[in-house]
């Protein structure tokens, strides 16, 4: 038994690297649609696109969440504009791109505008 217990010891570290590389990562900040089809959360890492018009869509855009109106700013009269989210999602840190959706959760506005690591939307 003793001899394996190195062997073990090791399985069991490769088995938790495993699991924490695919792991969700949880990305907290504004929660932007700034036109049509276009979709980013800027975080202190900076814009991570989700969905663009003709393009890009992260997979499971659909468990994104809905803005709240009351915690949400118009850019514009036709109703684009920016809140304050959490997302779990995979990343590709090279593009920068959001590319899977698990789920998603709005926050309060001032919890992004206290946020000083991150700039301003619109």
């Amino acid at each position: 038994m003793r001899r394996f217990l190195p062997m073990l010891c090791a399985l069991a570290a490769l088995a938790l690297v495993t699991l924490r590389a695919g792991a969700a990562e949880n990305r907290c900040g504004w929660y932007v649609n700034p036109t049509p089809g276009n979709w980013y959360l800027t975080d202190r890492d900076g814009d991570w696109w989700m969905r663009s018009q003709g393009g890009l869509e992260a997979e499971g855009f659909d468990n994104a969440p809905e803005f709240d109106a009351k915690q949400y700013v118009k850019l514009q009269p036709n109703g684009y504009g920016y809140g304050c989210a959490c997302l779990s999602v995979d990343t590709d840190k090279a593009s920068m791109n959001i590319t899977r959706i698990y789920s998603g959760t709005i926050l309060p506005l001032s919890r992004c505008r206290n946020d000083k690591a991150l700039k301003k939307p619109g």
